[in-house]
């Protein structure tokens, strides 16, 4: 891991008065960079040629004279072939000599190697940079877990696909689309083979990725995603903010739930399985009853954090959930980082951090808020490894 005092060092030489923040643009580069219009910042957008008309043209910023926005969103930007390109050497000083305080995102640990992100990105990443590898199921020590260490719910494991005897869900990546996933459900040992020799004949999943899959129970509830924030240099309020909740559009698992049960026992071997690939998301809010348990459960992840991978979360993360028929919580993701769903809250904000913060407060603005509060107290060096 990249000494964090170094990252520090190269900050310190920053020019404070024209700080860029960057990110990759996917994911919730939007976000991101809308947030950082908001609060004041000029934006670095790390394109891929062949996706980047929507930073580059659509969403390209216009200021007037006096430098305020008045269209847009990206100031300044780079296109390489693929992503990853931003990891070579001339590219990060290209960053560092922009002033740019990087925002990880999912597309950022997906598409570039966590190895060269732990050891050799030496570009401030404000967020958590020793805990992006936790997301990587499958490791000794990824997000499960710190769960497990946490005493926090997540749905039970099942070792050996001939003992699935309920409804369980079978989560491994799709062999073809690098972000998603191939996940399947299954009821039984005979359904589970079934469904995964039909979907390896069809190339959604490979017989290598399935035999390293995680079966678990199938938690029967509605979907959140609680998008979170912890701020390591708040003094007078709670550090642990609750922004807002989204839930997620998923291909081609949508298009069934529409369909009659009869419709459905009539498609095609290739339709049979829903896919749960997300394209998109919505906003939801919670039982007020319920927001209490949320917040414990956000307290506990962080505090198993700290004791883990110092120095902890830092800024946005996301506790994706399911709720039973008994209201329990299950977590069964979590991302440690801008959760995918923020997109649904750029300009408007979160409900919950509207009501908060006094005004939209979304994550991408919440993210851009801490950079500038850390500035103008000399505290980034708590924000950024």
């Amino acid at each position: 891991m990249i000494d964090r005092k170094e990252i520090i060092e190269i900050a310190e030489n920053y020019n404070y008065d024209d700080i860029r923040i960057g990110a990759i643009a996917s994911h919730s580069g939007l976000d991101v960079f809308d947030g950082a219009v908001e609060e004041g910042f000029r934006t670095y957008a790390v394109c891929r040629s062949g996706r980047e008309k929507t930073y580059t043209k659509y969403f390209r910023s216009m200021r007037d004279t006096e430098g305020n926005v008045v269209r847009g969103i990206v100031d300044d930007y780079v296109c390489y072939d693929n992503f990853d390109e931003v990891l070579l050497k001339e590219n990060q000083q290209k960053l560092v000599d922009n002033n740019t305080l990087f925002i990880p995102n999912r597309s950022f640990t997906s598409y570039c190697s966590i190895d060269e992100i732990e050891d050799n990105f030496a570009v401030p990443l404000v967020g958590s940079r020793n805990m992006l590898r936790s997301e990587e199921r499958g490791i000794d020590q990824d997000y499960y877990w710190l769960l497990e260490k946490a005493g926090l719910p997540f749905p039970e494991k099942i070792n050996d696909p001939q003992d699935i005897d309920a409804l369980c869900m079978v989560k491994l990546p799709h062999a073809v689309k690098k972000l998603e996933r191939g996940f399947f459900t299954a009821g039984t040992y005979n359904e589970y083979l079934e469904k995964s020799e039909s979907l390896i004949r069809q190339g959604v999943i490979t017989p290598e990725a399935l035999s390293e899959a995680r079966i678990e129970r199938y938690i029967i509830g509605p979907v959140f995603n609680f998008d979170l924030f912890y701020s390591p240099i708040e003094e007078e309020m709670e550090k642990v903010e609750l922004l807002g909740i989204d839930w997620r559009f998923e291909t081609s698992l949508d298009g069934h739930v529409r369909l009659p049960a009869p419709q459905q026992m009539t498609l095609a071997e290739h339709q049979l399985t829903p896919e749960y690939t997300v394209c998109g998301h919505n906003s939801a809010t919670l039982r007020e009853s319920l927001l209490e348990k949320v917040f414990e459960l956000a307290e506990i992840y962080v505090k198993a954090s700290q004791k883990h991978y110092e120095p902890g979360i830092i800024g946005p993360f996301c506790l994706q959930t399911c709720i039973d028929k008994d209201l329990n919580f299950y977590i069964y993701d979590v991302a440690p980082r801008v959760g995918g769903g923020t997109n649904v809250h750029m300009s408007v904000g979160h409900p919950y951090g509207n009501t908060l913060w006094r005004k939209p407060m979304s994550t991408g603005r919440r993210v851009a808020m801490e950079i500038k509060r850390a500035i103008d107290t000399d505290q980034l060096g708590k924000i950024i490894t």
